[in-house]
């Protein structure tokens, strides 16, 4: 026998495996208990969450000899043959190409002939949507007023572009969206039944990418499965062959697009399309993360809300306490109308570098919450000049010839450079500064903060120096490569050191256990949770 489908091999036989449609399960049986059928059923709903699978098993419970608590039983012939599709009295009709006057002219005359065998004649139209005007004007007397042996049962992804007369001669029945955790327990349960060994972590992404959809998520499942058949699935596997890209990239990618580094930016789209991956949908995955740290930064949110690991939970937590809510909105619409275009373009590339160049340069754009984020970016810079001493100089109190004024104006000079001009730190005085990183890293420039996520402050009492010693990972790298940018260490370095008042010399490392080692010195941020913010009433 030639391999099946996932989709088709698991369809549901039974109302109880329908999974993720309860209300509309339970009226059903309650109906055909009760035996209160009517005559016309509208089903709507997204793709894939169960129209047809539910109007072929309310044929077969209408039909059935035997039915169980309103189900159908499966096993007597009536049931048999709706399943095997050789039956008689279930009518499949996909409006899609049957969509003319002729075709429902041909139901009608159809409808005047009893079954030869069970109690109902059942017609399921999928796409109905796609009928004409004059096809839907035929139907209507039919729909209406059917003979009692006839049941309509109408399928659409689109019901407002179903005319109110029809509407309103069948009973509707909206299906949801089907929960990711919904999705994944019923993919486990189907996994176990294979024999075939996938990671959970796996499960849960091809369930979210399947976004409300069961067969959707079973046809994901199985490509994946054909392209490492006879291995175990894991999640790296699946972002493999879906062409995902890992939430770890997204991170980084939002800190280069919140430093303005277009180069960076451009440098990370390069990597993810030479990988193969889908800008489309690296584009909505990327949006869907940003949609997490706008959440985040909203109030207190749940990891289950999120769909998030706890780890990312945190990392994200603390990312979003330096990232303005308005930032990330303006973000979120830029690639929302990327997304639009994107569509129908024959050049995604383009459009997607054109997009995160203008998250990178909101001067590109004269909307409002562009002017808001220039407005923003503004005021860090007067914040950040705010912050440096300022020298006050007395006017002249007469006139000054040309040389005079030259003059003054070098003195000027010389006093504000001895005002900045600080004592070096002792090696005493530089491990308290040490001490007091936590504290420190507080008062910096929001922007530089982001780089100093890991980085810890040690004393080098060879050199008599502080260094930032940056953990050896993605986050420690990024703040290495940025004070590596031309004058970003010598700016970071006279900031701290009108904050501490001391001349300091900064040094920079990865942390590599073998490289330094200070006895003296113990980390207070490995003992003590620093990251403590409190305000005064």
């Amino acid at each position: 026998m030639s391999y099946m489908a996932l989709y088709r091999k698991f369809r549901p036989d039974q109302f109880s495996d329908v999974k993720g449609q309860d209300h509309i399960v339970t009226t059903l049986k309650n109906q055909l208990m009760a035996d209160r059928i009517g005559h016309a059923y509208l089903f709507c709903g997204t793709r894939g969450t169960g129209k047809t699978t539910v109007a072929k098993l309310f044929a077969k419970a209408v039909n059935c000899e035997h039915p169980v608590d309103g189900s159908p039983c499966g096993e007597c012939p009536a049931c048999k043959a709706i399943a095997d599709g050789s039956s008689m009295n279930v009518i499949e009709i996909d409006a899609a190409s049957n969509n003319g006057v002729d075709n429902i002219r041909d139901i009608k005359e159809q409808v005047r002939y009893s079954p030869t065998e069970g109690k109902y004649k059942v017609y399921i139209i999928d796409e109905v949507h796609m009928l004409s005007i004059g096809a839907f004007n035929a139907l209507l007397k039919t729909l209406e007023e059917p003979p009692s042996y006839v049941i309509f049962i109408l399928a659409t992804t689109e019901a407002h572009k179903i005319p109110i007369t029809i509407l309103s001669r069948c009973q509707r029945y909206d299906f949801r969206r089907i929960s990711i955790d919904t999705i994944a327990k019923r993919l486990k349960e189907l996994m176990d039944k294979e024999g075939i060994k996938v990671e959970d972590a796996a499960i849960r992404y091809v369930a979210k990418a399947a976004d409300g959809s069961m067969r959707d998520a079973l046809s994901l499942l199985d490509q994946c499965i054909a392209f490492y058949l006879g291995e175990e699935l894991t999640y790296d596997k699946v972002l493999d062959v879906l062409g995902a890209v890992d939430v770890e990239i997204y991170q980084n990618l939002l800190r280069r697009v919140l430093a303005c580094d277009a180069n960076s930016v451009m440098n990370y789209i390069e990597e993810i399309i030479w990988q193969g991956k889908d800008l489309s949908q690296f584009v909505t995955d990327f949006m869907w993360h940003l949609r997490n740290m706008l959440l985040i930064k909203s109030g207190d949110i749940q990891e289950d809300t999120l769909d998030i690991s706890r780890d990312n939970l945190e990392i994200m937590k603390a990312e979003a306490m330096g990232i303005d809510q308005n930032t990330l909105m303006r973000y979120i619409r830029v690639l929302s109308e990327l997304l639009n275009e994107i569509k129908y373009s024959t050049n995604k590339r383009v459009l997607t570098e054109v997009a995160f160049i203008k998250l990178c340069k909101p001067q590109m754009e004269h909307n409002y919450d562009s002017i808001l984020e220039r407005l923003r970016q503004m005021e860090e810079k007067i914040s950040e000049l705010e912050s440096r001493p300022v020298v006050a100089v007395q006017p002249a109190k007469e006139p000054l010839s040309g040389t005079q004024t030259v003059k003054v104006h070098e003195e000027e000079l010389v006093k504000e450079k001895i005002q900045k001009t600080f004592e070096p730190a002792t090696l005493a005085e530089l491990k308290a500064i040490s001490k007091q990183w936590s504290d420190l890293k507080t008062k910096v420039h929001p922007r530089v903060r982001i780089y100093l996520r890991s980085a810890r402050m040690i004393v080098r009492e060879d050199s008599e120096h502080l260094c930032l010693l940056f953990a050896n990972d993605d986050f420690g790298k990024d703040g290495k490569r940025y004070f590596e940018g031309e004058g970003n260490l010598k700016a970071f370095e006279e900031q701290l050191s009108n904050l501490v008042q001391k001349k300091l010399i900064l040094e920079y490392q990865l942390d590599e256990k073998t490289q330094v080692e200070n006895e003296d010195y113990f980390d207070l941020d490995k003992i003590v949770n620093m990251e403590i913010e409190y305000q005064n009433d």
